[in-house]
Order: C-alpha cells, then structure tokens, then sequence
C-alpha cells in the first residue's frame, strides 16, 4: 500500500480564455485548490467567493501572484441567502462579461447521532450543501441559457452512496447534490450547457484536521486504497478536467475521485 504523495501536476491551459466563478474557495480546502488551477490552467477571469472577508482577501492576493494576466476579483456571499447569491452572479457576469464555469464548492459538514441531531443541524447543513447548490445553479444556469453555453461543476461527496455513522445529514445533502446534477443536466443539455459533480471520498486539508478527531482521519484513510487522503489539488484536478472541453461529451455523471469504490 503506497502512501507516498504524487507530483503536483502543472497547469496545461485547459482554461484557456475562460471566465470562471467558484463559491467557498478562500482558505486552503478544495475550493482554494480548484481556484489556483483555474488560474494555473489560464482562465482569463475569476470570481472568487466566500463568507470570510480576510480570508477571501489573501487568497485573491495568492492567486493574482500566480498568474498576473488573470483577473481575479473576490466577493463576500452567503449562498443560503438568495439576494447574495443573485448579486454575486450579477457581479461576476458584469465583471467578465458572461460566466463560461461555475464551480459549485460550497457546502458544510458536521458529526452528529440522527437520534441526537437537533431540526436547526440539519437544516444548516441541507441549506448550505444543497440548496446552496441549488440556488448558485439556478441563478447561473438563466444566463448559461441565454448564450446557449457553459459548465457546471458541482462538489459531491462519496457519502451520497456510502454509509457512515453521524453523517445523515452531510450525506443526504450530497445525495441530493448527486439527484440535483443529474436532473439539472437533463434540462440544461437542450441548451448545450453542461453540468458534472466530483464525488471525493477524503480530501486532506487544515480544516479537516482541525476539526475531525486523528483516530477518525487515521480510519477513513486506511480504508483508501492507497492508504491516504486524496490531496486537495488531485480533486481540483478532475474538476478542471470536467470543466474543460475534454470533456465535451460528459454531462449527469458523478466521478469518484476515491481510490476505493462506493
């Protein structure tokens, strides 16, 4: 069982030219990750939003670093507010001149017995995953339909097919983001606009280790067939990849980016 961690993958202007938004994408999680590809794989613009002022505000800094000739902007939002969520895809479609990606990546997790689980928990966490999901695609998808082009890529998780003691929550509301991609798909196809989910199993980052017991993230990783977490950016990496014009002829899939199956 190999533990030992690949090579960073350098970018190969599979963006080229592209105007890019992804929601919850300061910090160090998957939707930094997903944002520094983007950049590195030299999208013309990028809208960057989250709930953390500071936060978003250094990692527009990092980002503009990497690649000058991407214009990059941040903008606070909260996608369980509807008003936020429309503002925010009114800003990036007047900012870049029409959107051609939005990367779904925000949602929140948690660890708590149903028996035990108070109505508040859940609806948090169902609101910010996948209703969240829901009103980010919404919004963009009235414009993707009007220019009859885009992509969509939603942040899935493989506890929408695989059991775990205290996540019924976080899994129902992947589950559902799982149902959502796939429906949306259906629709948006008649206007040649595509929308795909990643579906991780564990991706290592700070916040996670802060906030999962180590026994626990030493469990989950023994189970992966290479005996660790996925890094941040290997996700990022398939999004980009589901994002592009590889992958043209792909819509309503769900890809694991697990090293075990569901």
């Amino acid at each position: 069982m190999s533990k030992s961690i690949p090579d960073y993958v350098p970018g190969h202007n599979l963006l080229a030219g592209k105007h890019v938004l992804i929601t919850a994408a300061a910090g160090a999680g998957i939707g930094f990750a997903a944002a520094q590809k983007v950049v590195e794989e030299g999208a013309a613009s990028l809208m960057l939003s989250d709930l953390h002022e500071g936060r978003l505000a250094k990692s527009v800094e990092t980002l503009s670093a990497i690649n000058p000739d991407c214009q990059i902007q941040g903008q606070l939002a909260d996608v369980t507010d509807e008003s936020q969520v429309q503002a925010l895809v009114d800003a990036a479609e007047q900012a870049s001149g029409g959107i051609d990606i939005l990367i779904n990546n925000a949602g929140l997790g948690g660890t708590r017995a149903l028996v035990d689980m108070p109505d508040d928990e859940w609806h948090r966490v169902i609101d910010i995953t996948l209703t969240g999901t829901m009103r980010m695609t919404r919004a963009m998808l009235r414009c993707m339909r009007e220019r009859e082009r885009g992509v969509i890529v939603n942040n899935a998780s493989v506890l929408g097919w695989r059991a775990q003691v205290e996540q019924s929550h976080y899994a129902a509301a992947k589950a559902g983001v799982m149902a959502l991609t796939r429906c949306a798909a259906m629709e948006a196809a008649e206007w040649g606009v595509r929308i795909n989910a990643v579906s991780p199993s564990i991706a290592m980052h700070d916040f996670l280790r802060k906030t999962t017991p180590p026994e626990l993230l030493e469990q989950l990783c023994s189970r992966e067939a290479f005996g660790r977490a996925a890094e941040v950016w290997e996700v990022a990496n398939v999004m980009v990849f589901l994002a592009s014009d590889y992958a043209s002829y792909m819509t309503g899939e769900i890809v694991s980016v697990s090293s075990q199956h569901p």
